[in-house]
């Protein structure tokens, strides 16, 4: 049966899909793939004869029309969205209506830009005895956000943290963040399209992050990251100790 592939397409370096996302963009006879947020050499995958379809101007229901156009003349269609679907990926609209009308879909999971931004600055958001937890969030806008789960109340758990679709408000954004917890020596940093040709980034703490991030005339596509994982501080993983190797693979084997 042909279904619906919603592919993630990743952070923005076209080398950065999956595998199976790669096949299923080079397989497709209509590509759906989301304007400005998806980096348009992903489309050099397709075939020269494929329906390519720039969705920043569409609807939902143009967006499901054309998709069901495409199933009922048993065409391979994918739905190309940024970064990975699951996080602020507005996927779930679509699926309800691809039920309504008994069409098949698939998920092809990608490589998240909060991801994709932590590897272009070489950190880890986990850091043993430093912050083990990660906290993915934006601040309110035209969207609220559930009762709970504004800044101010994330921030008192003082963990890592990455904050999406936030940037033009970054004074807010730190206003929010002090009021919860943060001191103003908290690292911060800000990322511009991550791991695009064309990516910027800053550093510095909340105390200035919001001054660097207007001099360096950023104020959208980028993620906000916040937390003790940035600065100097660490401690060793475990994972290399010698006796915690040694124990650890010799579980493994009165395991089996």
């Amino acid at each position: 049966m042909t279904v619906v592939s919603f592919v993630g397409a990743g952070p923005g370096d076209k080398e950065l899909i999956t595998l199976k996302g790669y096949r299923r963009l080079a397989d497709a006879d209509i590509v759906i793939y989301a304007g400005s947020l998806v980096n348009p050499e992903l489309l050099d995958y397709c075939k020269p004869e494929a329906e390519k379809l720039d969705s920043a101007s569409m609807t939902l229901q143009d967006i499901i029309e054309n998709m069901e156009k495409g199933i009922k003349a048993d065409k391979k269609v994918v739905r190309l969205q940024t970064g990975d679907f699951s996080i602020y990926g507005s996927i779930r609209e679509q699926v309800e209506e691809l039920k309504k009308r008994n069409i098949e879909f698939e998920c092809v999971p990608g490589v998240s830009a909060f991801l994709g931004a932590a590897s272009s600055l070489g950190v880890e958001y986990t850091v043993p005895e430093i912050a083990q937890s990660v906290i993915i969030t934006r601040i309110a806008g035209r969207t609220p956000v559930p009762e709970g789960e504004n800044l101010q109340a994330l921030a008192s758990h003082h963990t890592s943290m990455v904050i999406f679709l936030s940037t033009s408000r970054i004074q807010k954004v730190v206003r929010e963040l002090l009021a919860g917890g943060y001191k103003e020596t908290t690292p911060a940093a800000v990322i511009y399209k991550a791991t695009w040709a064309d990516e910027k980034s800053v550093r510095g703490t909340l105390a200035d992050i919001a001054k660097k991030v207007k001099e360096a005339n950023i104020s959208r596509t980028a993620l906000i990251m916040v937390g003790d994982f940035l600065g100097k501080d660490y401690n060793n993983s475990k994972l290399y100790d010698a006796h915690f190797t040694h124990t650890y693979r010799k579980g493994i084997k009165d395991d089996k």
